[in-house]
């Protein structure tokens, strides 16, 4: 494992460790995380987030055919 450091505002700070504490994790896990997935590491974070993105933007399926081609899902 490597360390890494970085520089952050005193307020940031102080104010994630208290978000890390009510979500029951540690800053240092969840900064962990979030470059696991940025790297590309972490394939369920990643269905997941896509998951989402598709439940925000619906088809037009319902009742007014495919709203979008096969195509579309596909950018260049």
């Amino acid at each position: 494992m490597a360390n890494l450091t970085i520089v952050v505002d005193d307020h940031v700070l102080k104010r994630a460790r208290i978000r890390a504490l009510e979500q029951g994790e540690s800053v240092n896990r969840y900064l962990a995380n979030v470059l696991e997935r940025y790297a590309g590491g972490d394939t369920t974070a990643q269905a997941a987030e896509l998951i989402a993105l598709a439940k925000q933007h619906p088809t037009g399926h319902v009742g007014e055919g495919r709203g979008w081609a096969r195509e579309d899902l596909y950018r260049d």
